[in-house]
């Protein structure tokens, strides 16, 4: 039970939606799951939103302007866009609709600039597990990103996949150091120093 007034961090709870998110994305990226588990993957990327768009909200008014705001655009596109988008292309592929998907590269184009300069500011302040994490997320979307603009053959599907899988173990153990840590009062899982001093 907690003793203080304020509210916790909520990164933890938040690095696990991220984690969830990514083991979705290889899942699809992958070939491991066939297109009918569509649905479910975006029922579970909805959840996803609702939890980074507490921790974006809650880091915002901690003062953490990193954390909060990318919390807060990955809680919007990578969660809630991705979870909608899961039943658009479902549905779309049962009816037959012709829809032009190449759109997503050019949001997650954004998305991935936005992400390559942010990964600076985490590199001089976050832990190393942190570092990493934005290291392969970062190949992870730049894959994502070049695919799904038709830029890049599709054939490179499991870099992403694999990319995005290990930024999600990166954010499982995060938030579990980060949990235990402050649980135990010591470091029980370390994380490491950030990469830029």
């Amino acid at each position: 039970m907690s003793e203080s007034k304020e509210w916790a961090n909520p990164a933890p709870a938040g690095l696990v939606a991220l984690a969830v998110a990514c083991f979705i994305f290889y899942a699809i990226l992958s070939g491991t799951v066939k297109p009918g588990a569509m649905p479910l993957l975006g029922c579970w990327l909805i959840g996803g939103f609702v939890v980074q768009l507490i921790t974006g909200l809650l880091e915002l008014k901690e003062g953490a302007l990193t954390g909060g705001n990318v919390f807060l655009f990955f809680s919007a596109f990578f969660m809630l866009v991705g979870g909608m988008e899961m039943f658009v292309k479902f549905f779309a592929g049962i009816y037959q609709w012709q829809i032009d998907t190449t759109i997503d590269g050019w949001a997650w184009l954004v998305l991935f600039i936005i992400l390559i300069f942010y990964s600076f500011a985490y590199f001089k302040q976050s832990a190393f597990v942190m570092n990493l994490l934005l290291i392969f997320l970062d190949i992870g979307v730049f894959f994502v990103t070049f695919i799904d603009i038709g830029w890049m053959n599709p054939a490179f599907k499991p870099f992403a996949a694999y990319a995005l899988l290990i930024t999600g173990v990166c954010g499982i153990y995060m938030s579990s150091a980060i949990i235990l840590n402050a649980a135990f009062g010591k470091t029980i899982l370390p994380v490491g120093k950030p990469i830029i001093k």
